[in-house]
């Protein structure tokens, strides 16, 4: 096998990527490291991360802003889809993963590298993400995968760091895996992996405590179009934009915090706690809208869909053929999902109190009045129901004369 002579490395600035620049000079003898960061809105200097690959021993650091094409591409398809893995996790780092493969792809390309490289550990999601999605775009690539392969613990880990002069970026008596971008936080290890201990407030930054949260609940409407949304009240917003205003808003309130035991691709349970208030309101909106939008039929069938849609994502085949075959699917849904939904935020609650759509609504007030407006035809109620439970009314009768 060709050894290999440059590598790109995903790059975080965390424990396990700094380790990784040295690791993979030293440990694989390769002579150029190219670190990629991806800018997905996480709140950081980059440009401090930037100087610390530097300081590690990269060879070239690159910045790359992803912002947009995070919320567009990914963060919008997952609302439309109304993705939550276990009907809980609406995957805001699982999205992330698929998008920083990509571009690690088109930077070994451009830079003529023979590899790309991830510090994921051999137990968690993100390595799988990672695999599956280079092997998708860049099937010539060889993937190195230092922390799957060194047998260190986070300790070690950063005692390993330490020698080459690379800083802690967390502290040693609090261990805490944290993963942030613009549509959430996930936070794990540390006392968390106790599921019976409850996770401390200090933990939290994006959603408010609920002795924190206001004392009054604010009504708020958010606006769709063609299953996207457009806009929170009567101000039209970007992409980005709503997002940040729907963590901000819901995130005030205490409303988007997930504890959850999970089912881990590679076959364990863990305990892992989210932070997603945007993502986790705006997907409850679109949900709700869908029930006044789209056919009875559709909406159960979606629901299967919708379901899949998620364990795809959070397996890692976001660049799969049913992944893509799915999404047509659900393109050819949302048409008519325009309107608006009225959401009640209070105490860590976002609570439905109204959705409409002028014009593409399924709801007849004509058909569901009780009042003298009413047109329903109740007398041809009776015979729907003979023949709707005719089968039942047949099986009743045969069992009743066996007995």
């Amino acid at each position: 096998m060709q050894k290999v002579k440059k590598v790109v490395l995903a790059y975080s600035g965390g424990v396990d990527t700094s380790v990784c620049i040295p690791y993979l000079k030293n440990e694989y003898g390769i002579s150029e490291v190219v670190t990629f960061v991806a800018d997905l809105g996480q709140g950081e200097d980059l440009e401090v991360i930037k100087e610390k690959a530097l300081k590690s021993g990269a060879s070239e650091s690159i910045i790359g802003n992803l912002v947009d094409t995070f919320v567009e591409r990914y963060a919008f398809p997952a609302i439309r889809a109304n993705a939550l893995y276990s009907e809980k996790y609406p995957l805001s780092t699982a999205l992330a993963r698929p998008l920083i493969a990509e571009n690690l792809v088109n930077i070994a390309r451009e830079s003529n590298a023979d590899a790309v490289a991830h510090g994921c550990t051999g137990k968690g999601n993100d390595q799988v993400r990672f695999d599956l999605a280079i092997n998708a775009l860049g099937p010539h690539l060889k993937i190195i995968t230092p922390a799957r392969e060194w047998n260190m613990s986070r300790e070690e880990a950063i005692l390993y760091g330490e020698q080459f002069g690379i800083p802690a970026p967390v502290s040693k008596k609090s261990p805490y895996s944290i993963d942030v971008n613009l549509l959430g936080r996930s936070i794990e290890a540390g006392l968390l992996e106790d599921p019976m201990q409850e996770p401390p407030e200090d933990i939290f930054a994006m959603t408010s405590s609920i002795d924190d949260a206001p004392n009054s609940p604010q009504d708020i409407e958010i606006v769709f179009k063609n299953g996207f949304p457009i806009g929170i009240g009567n101000e039209l917003l970007k992409p980005v934009e709503i997002i940040n205003k729907a963590n901000h808003l819901a995130g005030a309130h205490g409303f988007g915090r997930i504890d959850m035991i999970e089912d881990r691709v590679v076959g364990i349970k863990s305990r892992e706690i989210y932070e997603s208030p945007g993502l986790l309101l705006l997907i409850k909106a679109h949900q709700e809208l869908e029930t006044i939008t789209l056919n009875p039929e559709v909406i159960d069938f979606k629901g299967t869909i919708e379901k899949k849609w998620a364990q795809l994502v959070y397996q890692g085949f976001w660049f799969g053929p049913l992944k893509q075959s799915l999404d047509a699917f659900i393109e050819s849904t949302q048409n008519s999902v325009n309107g608006r939904v009225k959401i009640r935020l209070h105490k860590g609650n976002a609570i439905v109190i109204g959705r409409l759509s002028e014009n593409n609504s399924l709801y007849r007030e004509d058909l569901a009045t009780y009042s003298k407006d009413d047109i329903f035809k109740h007398k041809q109620a009776e015979g729907f129901i003979y023949m709707w439970g005719m089968s039942n009314k047949i099986w009743a009768e045969l069992n009743s004369k066996n007995k």
